[in-house]
C-alpha cells in the first residue's frame, strides 16, 4: 500500500491539480480515506471526487426514471381534460391497482439492483445476465397473477368502497394497462441490470424518445380518433413495450453488454426457490412503502364528495410522485455506488458516497418544497379546470411541500439500504412506521375530525417521518466494514460465478 502523501497534490494542491481528481481510482480514494485524518481542508476536493461519480451515475438515472413515470403522469393529464369523472377512474385504477402490482414488480426489481451492483464490483460479470433472466422469469410469474387483479377491478375497487360510476370507469382504465404490466415485468429487471453496470446514459436517451412518442400518439388516440379512456390506457401499454424492445435491442448489440450478458440460458430456471427468498424480502419493502401513498388515496375516495376528494389528492399525489421519481433516480445511483463499492470492499468509499448523496439531496429537496408553494394554484389547473378541485388542491399544496421535503431523505436512505442488502430489515420499519402508526392516525384525523382529506396526508406525514428517523439511525449506526464481509460473503457462497446467489445469505 502506498503512503496518502502520494495522493496529497491531487486532494490539497492548485485549481490545475483539483481538476485531476476524478482520475483517482475507489481503491486509491478507500487507501486514501484509511491513512488520511479527514479535515476540513479536505472536504471540498473529496466531495467534489465524489459528487462527480454520483451525478454521472443520477443524472441519467434521474431522467430514466422520470420520463418513464411521465408516461401515465401524461396520460392522467390527457383523461382529467375528457371529465372529472374519467379522471377519477383512471386515478383510483392507476393508484389502486397498477400502484398494487408496482409495488410488488419494483420490489421484487431491487434484488436484481443490490446483487448486480455487488457482483458488478467484485468483477463478477457473467453471473449477471444469469440474474437478469432469473428476476424476468419470476416478474413475469407475478405479471401472470396480477392479471386476474386487473381484469377485476371493477368489483375490487367495489369491494373497497369506491362508488359505482368511478369503479367501472376504474376497471376500463385497468383493462386497457394489462399489456403494460407484462412490458413492466419485463422492464424492471433490464433496467437494473444495466444500472448496475453504470450504463445510464443509453437508458436516458431510449426514456426521452419513448416519451416525445407518448405525447403526441396520446393526443392523437384520445382527441383526434376519440377512443377515450380506453384508447389513453392501450397507448400507455404500446409505450411501455417500446421500452422493453428497445432496451432489450440494447443489452442484445451493445458491446458494452458483451461481458455481462453471454446469451439466454437454462441455467436461469435453476435456483429460482432461493433467489425467489431474496426477491420476497425485496418485494415485501418497497410494497409496504409504495401501498401506503396508494392506500391513503384510495381512503380518500370513502370521504364525503369523492370525485373531488379523490381528484384534489390523486393530483398533488401525481406531484409528489413526480418528486419521487427524481429522488428515485438518485437514489438508484446511490444504491448502484454504494453496491459496487461494497462488492470492491471499499466500506470508507461507501460510507462518504452515502454522506454526499444525502447532502445533496437535502439541498434539492428545498428547491422543490419552495416551487411547490409559489406555483400551487398553477399546478393544479394543469390537471383540472373544474374551480372547486383547483382550490382542494391548493389548499392541500402546504402538505405536500412537507412531503417533497421529506422525500429529500427518505427514498436515498432507501436506495442505500438496497446497496447494502438491509431489505428485510427496513421491511419490519415500514411495517411499523407506516400501517401501525401512520395509517390509523390518517384514518382517525380524516373521518373523526373536519380535517378530511388533509388529516389523511397528516397520517401519512407522521409515518413517513417516523419511518425516515429511524433509516437515519440505522445508516449512521452502521458497521460499513462488516458490510463489505457480508457482501463478500454473499459472492463466496456460490460455486460459481454464473451461479451467483442460489444460495442467499442474510440479505
Amino acid at each position: 500500500m502506498g503512503s496518502s502523501e502520494q495522493y496529497r497534490p491531487l486532494l490539497l494542491g492548485s485549481l490545475d491539480s483539483h481538476s485531476r481528481i476524478p482520475d483517482l481510482s475507489s481503491a486509491e480514494i478507500e487507501e486514501f480515506l484509511e491513512q488520511s485524518p479527514i479535515g476540513l481542508r479536505w472536504w471540498p476536493r473529496l466531495v467534489a471526487w465524489e459528487s462527480r461519480l454520483l451525478w454521472i451515475l443520477s443524472g441519467a438515472s434521474i431522467a430514466v426514471s422520470i420520463f418513464n413515470y411521465m408516461l401515465s403522469f401524461v396520460t392522467l393529464s390527457f383523461c382529467g381534460h375528457l371529465s372529472a369523472l374519467e379522471l377519477a377512474g383512471a386515478s383510483i385504477a392507476s393508484v389502486g391497482i397498477q400502484g398494487f402490482a408496482y409495488g410488488i414488480m419494483l420490489g421484487m426489481a431491487s434484488a436484481v439492483q443490490t446483487v448486480c451492483g455487488q457482483a458488478y464490483g467484485a468483477r463478477h460479470l457473467p453471473a449477471m445476465g444469469i440474474i437478469c433472466q432469473r428476476a424476468i422469469i419470476l416478474h413475469l410469474g407475478a405479471a401472470v397473477l396480477l392479471t386476474f387483479v386487473y381484469w377485476w377491478s371493477g368489483p375490487i375497487l367495489l369491494a373497497m368502497g369506491q362508488s359505482e360510476s368511478i369503479a367501472e370507469q376504474g376497471q376500463v382504465f385497468a383493462r386497457g394497462i394489462i399489456p403494460q404490466l407484462y412490458a413492466f415485468a419485463i422492464n424492471c429487471p433490464q433496467q437494473r441490470f444495466l444500472q448496475a453496470q453504470n450504463i445510464v446514459n443509453p437508458l436516458a436517451y431510449m426514456s426521452v424518445g419513448v416519451f416525445l412518442l407518448h405525447i403526441l400518439l396520446t393526443w392523437l388516440v384520445v382527441f383526434v380518433l376519440d377512443y377515450g379512456l380506453l384508447g389513453a390506457a392501450l397507448t400507455l401499454s404500446f409505450s411501455w413495450w417500446l421500452l422493453v424492445v428497445t432496451n432489450g435491442i440494447y443489452i442484445l448489440v451493445s458491446p458494452m453488454c458483451k461481458e455481462t450478458w453471454t446469451g439466454f440460458s437454462c441455467r436461469a430456471f435453476r435456483g429460482l426457490w432461493p433467489y425467489f427468498k431474496l426477491t420476497l424480502a425485496s418485494a415485501i419493502m418497497l410494497c409496504l412503502e409504495i401501498w401506503y401513498n396508494q392506500g391513503l388515496v384510495l381512503i380518500s375516495g370513502l370521504l364525503s364528495n369523492p370525485t373531488i376528494a379523490l381528484d384534489s389528492i390523486s393530483i398533488c399525489m401525481n406531484y409528489l410522485n413526480w418528486d419521487m421519481q427524481f429522488m428515485l433516480g438518485l437514489a438508484a445511483a446511490a444504491s448502484v455506488r454504494v453496491s459496487n463499492e461494497l462488492g470492491a470492499g471499499h466500506p470508507k468509499v461507501a460510507k462518504f458516497s452515502v454522506f454526499v448523496v444525502n447532502g445533496t439531496s437535502i439541498l434539492i429537496s428545498i428547491v422543490f418544497s419552495a416551487i411547490v408553494l409559489i406555483f400551487k394554484v398553477g399546478l393544479s389547473k394543469l390537471f383540472s379546470s373544474d374551480a372547486d378541485v383547483i382550490e382542494a388542491v391548493s389548499d392541500l399544496t402546504p402538505l405536500l411541500a412537507i412531503s417533497v421535503f421529506l422525500n429529500g431523505i427518505q427514498p436515498i436512505l432507501s436506495g442505500v439500504a438496497i446497496g447494502s442488502g438491509w431489505q428485510a430489515v427496513v421491511a419490519y420499519v415500514n411495517l411499523t412506521c407506516y400501517y401501525i402508526i401512520g395509517l390509523p392516525i390518517g384514518c382517525v384525523l380524516g373521518f373523526k375530525t373536519s380535517m378530511g382529506v388533509a388529516g389523511i396526508w397528516w397520517g401519512m406525514i407522521i409515518g413517513v417521518f417516523l419511518q425516515t428517523v429511524t433509516l437515519i439511525v440505522l445508516t449512521a449506526r452502521t458497521n460499513w466494514d462488516a458490510e463489505v464481509v457480508k457482501a463478500a460473503e454473499r459472492l463466496r457462497r456460490s460455486a460459481s460465478a454464473e451461479n451467483l446467489l442460489l444460495v442467499v445469505g442474510d440479505v
